[in-house]
């Protein structure tokens, strides 16, 4: 079904086609037509994080900024959704136009710039809907306008309020697009912030009862000393997992591309191989104990696998979704299935 739809939202403009996605997808969720969008995934039961997944595959933040159709993205077969970035008070995000395709290498530069309605607005979402199916991941962020000495008290806000909701919380620190950001995976910026973090979450785990493990996301633009910083400021500080990768500022990939001069991060097949490099880089640097959660440049079920094969536990798709829709997302479970049950294969699945 998403074939016969794909062209008409792809002769719009990017962000418009993005809003009509959503909303159509959520009418056919409340209609009950959502089995004829895709066909759920068998459950391929996954144990990441001290929790218990029906599948592996997982919807990266980004796609739903409000947490408004959880219940409609679920039913789709992820096995995980996560919904931000979410910060303290609403915000426009950056000037339009902000979203491009660049269709000739399945991706997309986007410069959104956190907009979305607010912590609160999603808290009031997220309460209502009823999360059958699938897990849920929050992702928080600080605003545009809190200078990174004061990113801190965004965090912790956002923290506090999305606690008792998430299954688990994922700390952006690596958006390109809300200037100085990426400043904050800075050794010792990154040990001062994901402390504080860290002890909130201990304290709130008291205060609610329970642990909701706490990740980080991190660029794929780190360089291996930074990669090597991060490594040891996450494995002392005992973060629960680690997101690899979010997008990237580099273009070496699309440079011919109409679009490569635009500004922001570029996601979707060309960043894969610079995602997983830093996800296999990740693996060796952290211990066992710290799950890792594959992304960058998923568009068949091969690259879950290849993501698997470098350590990941889980895998996130976005941009794929967009080029492939709901399909892909069995795809990439099927292939997942096939690489547990032959681990020690040296040649990973072709692509299907």
């Amino acid at each position: 079904m998403y074939g016969l739809a794909r062209p008409f939202l792809f002769g719009l403009e990017p962000e418009r086609a993005h809003a009509l996605g959503l909303s159509a997808l959520e009418s056919a969720y409340r209609c009950g037509l959502d089995p004829l969008l895709a066909a759920r995934p068998q459950p391929l039961p996954t144990r990441a994080l001290g929790l218990a997944f029906p599948n592996p595959v997982g919807l990266a933040a980004g796609l739903d900024k409000n947490g408004a159709h959880v219940d409609a993205l679920l039913a789709l077969g992820f096995g995980f959704v996560e919904v931000g970035t979410v910060t303290p008070r609403p915000q426009p995000g950056n000037p339009k136009p902000r979203m491009f395709r660049l269709p000739r290498y399945r991706a997309i530069i986007n410069r959104m710039g956190f907009n979305n309605d607010g912590v609160e607005a999603l808290v009031r979402n997220v309460g209502r809907a009823r999360r059958k199916g699938g897990l849920l991941g929050i992702n928080i962020g600080r605003n545009k306008d809190t200078p990174n000495e004061s990113a801190e008290s965004d965090y912790l806000f956002c923290l506090e309020r999305v606690y008792p909701l998430a299954d688990y919380v994922t700390v952006n620190i690596s958006s390109p697009n809300t200037a100085g950001l990426r400043e904050l995976q800075e050794e010792q910026a990154l040990r001062r912030l994901v402390g504080a973090l860290r002890e909130a979450q201990e304290r709130l785990g008291a205060r609610h009862g329970k642990r909701v493990p706490m990740l980080v996301k991190v660029s794929p633009d780190l360089s291996d000393d930074d990669i090597d910083a991060a490594g040891r400021v996450l494995s002392d500080l005992q973060v629960d997992g680690v997101i690899a990768t979010n997008t990237t500022v580099s273009r070496l990939a699309v440079q011919d591309d109409p679009h490569a001069r635009e500004s922001g991060g570029l996601s979707g097949a060309p960043l894969m191989d610079k995602s997983t490099a830093v996800l296999r880089m990740l693996r060796t640097r952290l211990p066992e104990s710290i799950p890792l959660i594959g992304v960058g440049g998923i568009l068949h079920g091969a690259d879950a696998a290849k993501k698997m094969a470098a350590g990941a536990a889980l895998v996130q798709t976005y941009t794929g979704l967009v080029y492939r829709g709901p399909a892909l997302i069995g795809e990439c479970v099927e292939a997942m299935r096939r690489r547990k049950e032959a681990p020690s294969r040296g040649n990973l699945p072709p692509h299907d």
